[in-house]
């Protein structure tokens, strides 16, 4: 319970203090220094995320990062296992990144200012127009060098099997034409859902995977494909690192 309470106050205290800098960075960009913004802003928010995942008491492994592309924006899939899946992707893997996210996260203050720097993209499920333009919105964002993160099952998992994937998310892929860099996060629901939202230290994998770019050499690809493609390479990932837990 101290530890959820403490976390909860850093968590808003904190984002008290990143206001100067949030002031620096919209000063910057309306002077036209996109690329200094674009280091603050990551700079600023991986401290964050990863301040935040270590004081839940968060152990985090990552796997894979040789398979992160050097010269390309990519599409980061990712399972999505709990709340803190965001911030240990936002800590852990060292990219300038945005989110596809809720519209109602709009609503909360500072937090997003910092998302709008990021180049997150907010989508309101419940509107299909909207849904598509935040679609066409990402698709550009991505095509302009920027990296963004799906979660395409929709909800948390909390731990069970992988909901299927959304095939609506892989538009981003196909329209931009983009690699998909496949994310496997095993364990991060122990943080927090498994113990009735109370955080408790735990030890979580995050496993990156090989591009997948079926969909650039395939133009005709469909989404149904491309997604069950994706989930059947995360869920194989996910089996394996259980598999290996479970035999030492």
């Amino acid at each position: 319970m101290i530890r959820t309470i403490v976390w909860f106050t850093y968590f808003w205290l904190y984002l008290l203090t990143t206001i100067p800098s949030l002031l620096k960075v919209k000063k910057l960009r309306k002077q036209g220094n996109e690329t200094e913004a674009d280091v603050l802003v990551k700079q600023e928010s991986n401290k964050w995320a990863k301040n935040l995942v270590k004081l839940a008491g968060g152990r985090i492994t990552v796997k894979g990062m040789e398979n992160i592309p050097k010269d390309e924006s990519v599409l980061i899939v990712s399972n999505h296992q709990g709340n803190f899946d965001i911030p240990i992707i936002l800590g852990y893997l060292d990219m300038k990144i945005g989110f596809i996210s809720k519209v109602e996260v709009k609503k909360l203050p500072i937090i997003a200012s910092w998302m709008e720097e990021m180049n997150c993209v907010f989508m309101d499920r419940k509107d299909r127009r909207q849904s598509v333009r935040a679609i066409i919105q990402g698709a550009k964002q991505l095509n302009e060098g920027h990296n963004i993160v799906v979660f395409p099952e929709g909800t948390r998992s909390k731990g069970g099997p992988v909901a299927q994937f959304k095939q609506g998310t892989f538009k981003l892929a196909t329209k931009s034409g983009v690699a998909i860099l496949p994310v496997t996060i095993d364990g991060s629901y122990k943080i927090m859902e498994a113990n009735n939202n109370l955080m408790k230290p735990a030890d979580v994998t995050v496993t990156i995977g090989e591009p997948i770019r079926v969909h650039q050499q395939n133009k005709d690809i469909d989404g149904v494909t491309l997604s069950s493609l994706v989930q059947a390479e995360i869920e194989k990932t996910l089996h394996k690192n259980q598999d290996v837990k479970e035999t030492v």
